[in-house]
């Protein structure tokens, strides 16, 4: 029955994360392959962070100076853009971009581990395979994922800045003055970082889950690359949703 096949995969996919939370040791090793997974999925990740972040913010601003414009209202054209990235764009978009990019690589790696024997070889030398391959990946992607968001805001509000001040001719200093007034920095900035080291929790989860326990061969790798970007997808915009209920209060 579908409701008992989701039932059971909802209780692995627990006892998963439960097995990675206590296979989070701090040994040199750990260190070793974290330091290596940041870069992996972190810095490698800042140029299309950099252009998504950049657009959104051009775009954002274009659609909300026409809207506010036909209320008299162009000069709150900061406060626009940063509440939309702190609130929503920047976390959401970041964790999409991040999918598609790292997590498919996570997916895709620790697939074509499990078809070639590399996870059974760690388990026969009798060395934890969550630990030493699921493990850091997960932690990269929960300290990485703010940085990024952070990033995506920096590039989506100069962006922004760009053009609502050199193109469409507003004040520099209203445009700073606004976004300053409105972005608060508990239920705004802090959030967004928040909502983004859940956001890149459940990333890594999910794409590590779907790769550690792919069908050994070269077609399962790709099928759990495919099913890690489209579920982990999904559980980023379904959390998106409940943090967004719970956190944001104005």
């Amino acid at each position: 029955m579908p409701f008992v096949a989701a039932t059971r995969a909802v209780g692995a996919a627990g006892l998963f994360t439960l097995s990675v939370l206590r296979a989070s040791k701090p040994t040199a090793d750990f260190w070793r392959e974290l330091v290596r997974e940041i870069y992996k999925v972190g810095a490698r990740s800042l140029p299309i962070i950099a252009v998504g972040g950049a657009f959104v913010g051009l775009s954002v601003t274009l659609l909300g100076y026409r809207a506010l414009d036909t209320y008299g209202a162009s000069n709150q054209i900061s406060a626009l853009v940063g509440l939309g990235l702190y609130r929503e764009l920047a976390p959401v978009l970041t964790a999409l971009l991040f999918i598609g990019r790292a997590g498919s690589s996570i997916a895709a790696e620790l697939g074509l581990m499990r078809a070639t024997d590399q996870i059974t070889a760690l388990g026969l030398m009798a060395i934890d395979p969550v630990a030493k391959v699921v493990a850091p990946r997960f932690w990269a992607a929960v300290l990485c994922m703010p940085l990024l968001v952070g990033f995506f805001c920096s590039l989506g509000i100069s962006a922004s800045y760009f053009e609502a001040v050199h193109v469409i001719g507003i004040d520099a200093g209203t445009f700073w003055q606004v976004l300053k007034d409105a972005v608060d920095f508990r239920h705004d900035f802090l959030v967004a970082f928040e909502k983004a080291a859940v956001f890149g929790g459940v990333s890594a989860l999910v794409a590590s889950y779907v790769g550690y326990h792919a069908e050994p061969t070269i077609e399962g790798t790709s099928v759990a690359t495919t099913r890690a970007v489209v579920n982990a997808s999904l559980l980023v915009l379904m959390f998106n949703f409940v943090l967004s209920a719970l956190l944001f209060r104005s």
